[in-house]
């Protein structure tokens, strides 16, 4: 009898204790997105100021938009999903400078396309909790050529800092990770990392020094879209 209400005290404590959890949770889920949502809200707003500010000329408005994008991405886990299985096959010193690399070479594509602006807004229509915690948040190009054009962004919370940085983009239902991932491999199996490194270290010497970039086929549209 002693076992019985001892097993059916530890049933009601373990009761009450998932029923206080549950709540707890969803809050905590709640919490979550909309903190993944002000980010983006945040990151959006800085683009569209400096896309918008007639005091800054092209070049200036291109190297504003390429520091907001180093510091709202999270380059390194981006790098990661991009190469897949295939980040194995890099050694230590070759993870690294893929990583420098693509985080130059994402950045420069989205400020080398703002002379295509053409006061667009961007609206956020929403946001909902993924798997491994991260958060995606949908937006719709309001206005220009890109009007209608949808775009999420996948965020995940840093563990140090706390931020909420953005891993992938998914335009039009064509993710950046995947079209780059499909790219990449291409490359990697015709000729290794290396081949993939220079290539990259190539097209981002090309742009810095003002020279037109002979992109290969495929790397175009995977950072084509939306502003």
């Amino acid at each position: 009898m002693t076992n019985f209400k001892q097993i059916a005290a530890l049933a009601l404590a373990l009761c009450a204790l998932l029923a206080w959890a549950q709540p707890a949770r969803a809050e905590a889920q709640a919490d979550a997105v909309a903190a993944a949502r002000r980010a983006l809200d945040g990151t959006i707003a800085d683009v569209l100021a400096a896309l918008g500010d007639e005091s800054l000329d092209l070049p200036a408005k291109r190297k504003r938009i390429e520091e907001i994008a180093l510091a709202r991405f999270d380059f390194r886990t981006t790098a990661k999903l991009v190469l897949k299985r295939d980040w194995r096959r890099f050694d230590k010193t070759q993870r690294a400078e893929f990583v420098v690399a693509f985080r130059e070479y994402l950045a420069g594509s989205y400020g080398s396309r703002i002379s295509r602006y053409n006061q667009e807004a961007v609206d956020v229509t929403g946001a909902r909790l993924e798997p491994r915690g991260d958060v995606t948040v949908m937006t719709r190009i309001r206005g220009g050529e890109a009007d209608g054009v949808a775009a999420d962004y996948r965020l995940r919370k840093q563990r140090r800092s706390g931020e909420w940085l953005i891993i992938d983009v998914v335009i039009e239902g064509i993710s950046l990770v995947s079209n780059f991932r499909s790219q990449f491999a291409e490359m990697i199996s015709s000729g290794g990392p290396t081949k993939l490194l220079t290539r990259l270290q190539q097209i981002n010497a090309d742009r810095a020094a003002g020279r037109e970039v002979d992109l290969p086929p495929g790397l175009e549209s995977a950072t084509s879209g939306g502003s």
